[in-house]
């Protein structure tokens, strides 16, 4: 299974993307990814839980059927999920949070030209770097750049186990995952490949993850992962990969030291539901604080990409494309109340990228960056 974009080949025509907050997918009908029907589902609070081990589907029959509904909405009648006379499903593009995944960047003196040869090398490269068995793991990767005795490449690595429950619940839905693709760089599928780099957050319920993008070239993949442990103390994840800075000297050094804010600082990403307060007032009083949290931690990520774009491309980033489930409004006024300025943010999915009437006020357009990416080939 390919967990990468760009090697891919023609991918299907429909794209559903999983988040803890819902389901949302989308048909479009040829690789230019003009929007024709796009669907949202919300899931139960809790029915998802995005991370590294097993168990990611906490309600599967919750999240098979959300993914169910929102494919059939724009794939047609239920009846016609599979071929007529044939039985064979149609297939999809599955789109899986960035908690469930790790990207990283890797140098390598040389590498072999052949995609066998080379993915052991890769692999075993991932050992000491992969909270979980690169053996046995599925493992894609990309070539960003060759030259001056360096191949550096992007590489994606995803538990089996946790992309097998991903995929069941596609096939429980009555459909095929064709390709698997983690949520942002689905995202940065979407994008023109523009000389001018682009600073990209993809925040939602529980993760933030910026990304720097330019001429089709990832320089940043930035994901900080919060949770509540079983004890209902806080936990987060910090997983940074990044090109090496021009300028090793600069400010950056600052950058690097940056823990993300929470309760329980550095610690490993446990996705358990949270414990429920014993009364409303205390759950409101909790839920307000988490809100505020989370907004200081997508606020610090976006600060930190920001010093990131500013070390390395020697100018400031002067406009900020959003994807996500938290939408632009919103994160506009999280970053203005935490003193960020200077930054334009808008939408990644703009009008021109949809039919008219293809999206309602029920379906956000922060929700559709995945899945429209996932469609352009």
């Amino acid at each position: 299974m390919e967990i990468l974009p760009k090697t891919l080949g023609t991918r299907p025509r429909l794209a559903v993307e999983v988040r803890a907050e819902g389901v949302i997918a989308a048909r479009a009908e040829d690789a230019a990814a003009l929007l024709t029907s796009v669907a949202r589902v919300d899931l139960a609070t809790g029915a998802l839980a995005p991370g590294l081990k097993p168990g990611n589907l906490v309600d599967k029959t919750c999240v098979s059927l959300a993914v169910r509904k929102a494919l059939d909405a724009v794939s047609g009648r239920g009846s016609d999920r599979a071929e007529r006379g044939t039985g064979r499903l149609r297939d999809v593009t599955l789109v899986v949070p960035d908690s469930a995944v790790r990207v990283l960047f890797l140098d390598f003196d040389q590498l072999p030209a052949k995609v066998a040869e080379a993915l052991p090398l890769v692999r075993f490269r991932l050992k000491k770097l992969l909270p979980f068995d690169a053996d046995d793991a599925m493992v894609s990767y990309q070539v960003m750049s060759s030259e001056k005795g360096t191949v550096r490449l992007l590489a994606v690595a995803m538990p089996k186990a946790v992309l097998e429950e991903y995929e069941a619940m596609v096939l429980a839905a009555g459909y095929l995952p064709g390709a698997v693709l983690p949520s942002t760089l689905a995202t940065l599928a979407g994008l023109d490949e523009s000389p001018s780099p682009a600073l990209v957050v993809n925040a939602g319920l529980g993760s933030v993850t910026t990304a720097i993008v330019q001429a089709g070239v990832l320089l940043l993949h930035r994901s900080v992962d919060m949770g509540v442990g079983a004890n209902g103390s806080a936990h987060v994840e910090l997983v940074d990969s990044a090109i090496p800075l021009v300028d090793r000297e600069s400010s950056v050094q600052e950058w690097a030291q940056q823990e993300p804010l929470g309760a329980a600082g550095w610690g490993e990403f446990d996705a358990s539901p949270a414990m429920q307060p014993s009364s409303a007032m205390e759950s409101a009083a909790v839920r307000e604080m988490e809100a505020h949290a989370a907004a200081r931690e997508v606020a610090q990520a976006v600060s930190v990409a920001a010093a990131y774009f500013e070390d390395s491309l020697q100018s400031s980033p002067d406009q900020l494309l959003v994807a996500g489930t938290l939408g632009a409004e919103t994160l506009s006024a999280v970053i203005e109340e935490n003193g960020l300025e200077g930054l334009r943010v808008r939408e990644i999915v703009d009008a021109g990228m949809m039919e008219a009437g293809a999206v309602s006020a029920s379906v956000p357009r922060g929700w559709l960056a995945g899945v429209r990416g996932a469609l352009r080939n």
